[in-house]
């Protein structure tokens, strides 16, 4: 594991701690360059790559295909709408114990798990038709 970080890498990771939110590698760029930090598109890309394989930022896709990127502050889970792309945060996590067994299993050191279920909100499954049950 790489703890000698880039001064990008360092940038990169400190906007997202700052940020609280999913970006997409684009939208990071740009909040990079508002605060007038010269940087490539290209390095936000391998600097985000390279701290997700540090355990310290994770990517998330969504429905769109698109990535989204967060500072691992603490393990996420959604509720996706296939339909408009929403995502809701839910806090409960049933996986701690399954995390907590599979390190101890596999001898495999888990820095962070996603949790995602994927349907309809109850706006655009009203649009549809379709009850909430």
């Amino acid at each position: 594991m790489n703890t000698r970080r880039t001064r990008s890498q360092e940038r990169i990771l400190s906007k997202l701690k700052t940020l609280r939110r999913s970006l997409s590698a684009q939208d990071l760029y740009l909040e990079m360059r508002k605060d007038r930090q010269g940087i490539g598109l290209a390095t936000v890309y391998r600097s985000l790559d390279a701290l997700k394989r540090e355990g310290l930022v994770h990517v998330r896709i969504l429905p769109t295909g698109e990535s989204v990127y967060s500072c691992v502050l603490q393990d996420e889970h959604h509720l996706t709408c296939l339909e408009c792309g929403r995502s809701i945060p839910i806090n409960e996590c049933p996986v701690h114990h399954l995390e907590t067994t599979l390190q101890e299993a596999h001898h495999f050191k888990i820095y962070y798990h996603t949790l995602e279920f994927f349907g309809l909100c109850s706006e655009c499954a009203k649009k549809q038709g379709r009850s909430d049950g």
